[in-house]
């Protein structure tokens, strides 16, 4: 019996949010450096993407680069921001094809201006497509993006557009650089490593969390479809006891 068949798809995660973690471990067990490790990850992105359209699944956001990226040498980020370019490039036609939306969060800005202008226009390109919404969280901090949405929101409090009491979780959600997206359902990190990062930390709240110890250049689908499988094992209560959701789905 192949993977996919013990899928149940009315049940995947509307929302897969993935740490591509692992390249740079996987070059050094290849005898190279870093850089080569980033350029083998895009099977993994491919396979990945193609695996979420297969099963219906209709958000997915990869963790491209953090804003702690930024700190890493100077050679890996311009590689990494040179692949970037040739990548949504060399995609492009393959977005349009499977119908995938592509979508970028984080401090855009910082980002160099080649960079930008190619993230825009794939962006525009693919602005009608619908079938799966492809997110590059790009110089992206979750904490950052609170201390910004609390920013912005604190601003228009001062102007008068909005009061305290007026505050709630929809409020914070819409100043979210994921407003248009739902909240995680499940978050793939690859390499063995247990954390999160600093990703999604508001979005992930009641995310069921899946580590695998496959290095993200060796990540295909059937690995996709083994978290999806563990997802729909588990049993996701949010705050309830067993027994309600029991007596719901009666």
């Amino acid at each position: 019996m192949d993977k996919k068949s013990r899928i149940d798809l009315k049940k995947v995660p509307n929302h897969v949010a993935v740490i591509m973690d692992g390249n740079g471990r996987w070059a050094k067990g290849q005898g190279m450096n870093r850089i080569f490790g980033h350029r083998n990850a895009l099977t993994a992105v491919r396979e990945t993407v193609n695996g979420a359209l297969s099963v219906g699944t209709k958000a997915v956001t990869l963790y491209a680069f953090s804003t702690e990226n930024w700190n890493r040498p100077k050679a890996e980020v311009t590689a990494l921001m040179t692949l970037l370019v040739n990548s949504l490039i060399n995609e492009l036609d393959t977005f349009m094809q499977n119908d995938v939306k592509v979508n970028a969060i984080g401090d855009i800005q910082s980002l160099p201006k080649k960079a930008q202008k190619t993230l825009q226009n794939v962006v525009q390109k693919t602005s009608n497509n619908r079938s799966l919404v492809l997110t590059f969280a790009l110089s992206y901090g979750a904490r950052e993006e609170i201390v910004n949405t609390i920013k912005n929101i604190s601003k228009k409090v001062v102007n008068n557009e909005l009061s305290i009491e007026e505050i709630d979780e929809k409020i914070i959600n819409n100043h979210l650089y994921t407003f248009n997206l739902p909240d995680v359902d499940l978050m793939i990190r690859t390499s063995g490593e247990q954390r999160i990062s600093n990703f999604l930390l508001w979005q992930m709240a009641y995310a069921e969390l899946y580590f695998t110890n496959i290095l993200w250049p060796d990540f295909r689908k059937e690995h996709f479809y083994d978290a999806i499988i563990d997802y729909q094992n588990r049993e996701r209560r949010f705050g309830k006891t067993s027994e309600q959701i029991t007596s719901v789905e009666e």
